[in-house]
Order: C-alpha cells, then structure tokens, then sequence
C-alpha cells in the first residue's frame, strides 16, 4: 500500500504516520518544515495547500490512500476535490465531530448536523470551522466520485496539546504555572465531553485505509467514555499538583465575562459546541477498532500534562491583552519572571494597557 499523507506532522498525523511505519506501509508526508526520512516513510518539503506542489506531486504517483489532515477555506477545497479523488483509490477526509447540532445522543454518524438544522442566520453566514467542515463534506457527498472517507475527531490530546474547554494550554496552563487563576465559564462546567488520544484517532484512521465498506461512509472516531467539563479540571488538578506540588487555581465567570478575556472569533464555537454535550456512540467505528481499549482520560490525560511539565512546558506565542484582561478579572498581576515566549517591550506594554487602562 502507499499512502500520502498532507500535513501529518499534527497530534494525529504524526501518530498516523508512526503507525503506518510500524506496518511496513510506504508513506510520503508533506510538511512546511524539514524532517529526515525514516523507514518507509518518505517527507517532501512544501505547503499542500498550493495547487501546483500538489499537482506535481500527484503526477508522479496514484496512491492507495490520500490522508488530508489540510485545512481549508471551502471555495479552496472545491478547486482541488477532483485532483484529489481521482489520484487516489481512497480519499480520507479529515473533517470534525464540530459538525454535529445538539439534537441526540449518544451521537450518531447519522446524526443532524449543524449545517441542517441550524436556523442562526449570523451563524451560517459565516464560514465557522464546522459549517466549513460540513459544507466540505456536502462537497464530497455530492461529487460523481465516492471515493472517499470521511472522518469526525472530537477533541483528541497529547503531550503538547492539551485543552480545557476552548483554552489550549497557553491560554490556561500557562497561567497556572505562574500561579495566576485559570478563568473557565462555570456554564460549560457540567456538559458532557469526549476526549481522545492523537494516537487512538490515528489507529482508528489507519483501520479504515483500504477497507472497501469505508468507501462513502462517515465515521466519528472517539473514545467510548465522556466526562464533563468538572471531571476534566479534576483530571488536571490532580495531573498539576503531582507535577508541581501546587494546587491548579480555577476562578469561575459568566460565559459573557469568559468571552471578553478571549479571541471573540471563539464565540460560535462557544455557543455551537462546547455548551453542547458530546458523548458518541462508537458502534460503527467498533467494526474496525476496539474503541473500548482507547486510553482513558483520567489516565492518560493526566499522564501527558505531568509529561509536559516536567519536559519544560515550552509554551508558543502568549497572548498578553488577554493574559491582562484575566488578571483584570481575577485581581492578579503579570509576574516579572514570565517565560521568554511572553516576554519583550511590546508585549509588556501591551499587557500593562489592558490590565490597568482599557
């Protein structure tokens, strides 16, 4: 089998093409960045959002399997849908469980999605990731190939991913590790959510390639057991003190105060799904991966925060207006020993402004 897979260096992909390698499986990934060849699998430097790198690429080879982990504007993948579809004798779609309306559950595959059913005209008029995902997927559904498969994560972690609500860690963890409150909507506190290790969604991925009653078929890979929003927090309190020796602060707010200290580009995914409950039924993926067997969140979730921690916590970029607007919230003050990723003159002076004036 040989397999392409478009931007797998992510929590999933990288598993994926880890997996894939185990097997014996010919692999060639695309990333921006450099990375060696390993055994069996082969990187090509490029960015596979560009029609031409993919169209030379594609010229070269038919695959078996074409893995898109790319994210895309919908107009941008309705250029490229036939290219891909017909270099390949099954299209994996990467699409997300976002997709989904809050209109049963456990949630099916063939569950109502928020594209059909939703009737907020602001939300529709915009081209928020899940009506992205899901006008993308019509795309597919509608297409004179079918070729493909389409594949719904939920929230899946790692050592260097790992989110609480809809904060990745350098809007909470970061916080916590300076000694500062984490700020969470205490409205979120008891919806029900899934999370799923990078790895097990790869395996589940990589059980469907070359599976004939895939082909045109819609799978939500996720572990079995949900959690709440409350559980999870416990789950890293209990992962942030065996780290640290030190308590995990949370300060509870309205989901308006909530909204105002982060990016306002989060408020559909506020409203439209983190405030849903997500929990799965896995009947279907079951036929090809034991979804029973994934790792459990209150181990492994913990396992891979006290694993980031202890490894240095590096952190990207910190996002100070709203590190001050938190503080603002909470009563607390920028310490002046900040990690370098928060640091510099601009940085600070923008964090005294929204902390003390605006």
């Amino acid at each position: 089998m040989k397999v392409l897979v478009l931007g797998g260096t992510g929590a999933i992909g990288s598993n994926l093409v880890r997996i894939l390698s185990e097997n014996g499986v010919e692999t060639t990934v695309t990333s921006r960045s450099y990375h060696a060849n390993q055994s069996c699998v082969s990187y090509v430097l490029g960015n596979a959002k560009d029609n031409i790198f993919l169209r030379n690429l594609c010229a070269n080879s038919r695959w078996d399997a074409i893995v898109d982990f790319m994210s895309y504007k919908t107009d941008e993948f309705s250029v490229r849908l036939d290219l891909l579809l017909s270099n390949c004798k099954q299209y994996v779609f990467i699409s997300s469980s976002r997709v989904y309306a809050d209109k049963e559950h456990p949630i099916k595959e063939t569950s109502p999605r928020l594209l059909d059913v939703n009737d907020d005209f602001s939300f529709l008029a915009t081209d928020e990731y899940a009506l992205t995902k899901g006008r993308q997927e019509n795309l597919l559904m509608n297409s004179t190939s079918r070729n493909y498969t389409i594949v719904r994560p939920y929230i899946t972690y790692d050592k260097y991913r790992l989110q609480l609500g809809v904060l990745e860690k350098e809007e909470w963890l970061f916080r916590a590790l300076q000694g500062h409150a984490v700020v969470f909507p205490h409205e979120m506190l008891n919806k029900v959510t899934t999370m799923t290790h990078g790895y097990d969604v790869a395996l589940g991925i990589y059980k469907l390639l070359g599976k004939e009653d895939a082909i045109g078929e819609a799978y939500h890979i996720t572990v079995e057991q949900s959690n709440t929003w409350s559980e999870i927090i416990d789950i890293y309190k209990q992962g942030f003190k065996e780290a640290t020796g030190k308590e995990l602060k949370i300060h509870l707010v309205s989901i308006e105060d909530f909204l105002k200290c982060r990016a306002e580009n989060l408020v559909w995914q506020v409203k439209y799904d983190r405030l849903f409950d997500r929990d799965f039924d896995v009947t279907k993926e079951s036929q090809y991966v034991k979804s029973a067997e994934f790792s459990k969140a209150e181990i492994c979730l913990k396992q891979c925060l006290v694993a980031f921690i202890k490894d240095g916590s590096r952190f990207k970029n910190i996002n100070m207006k709203y590190e001050a607007i938190k503080d603002r919230i909470t009563g607390e003050l920028l310490k002046i020993n900040t990690p370098p990723t928060a640091s510099g003159i601009r940085q600070k002076l923008n964090y005294l402004l929204y902390r003390y004036i605006l």
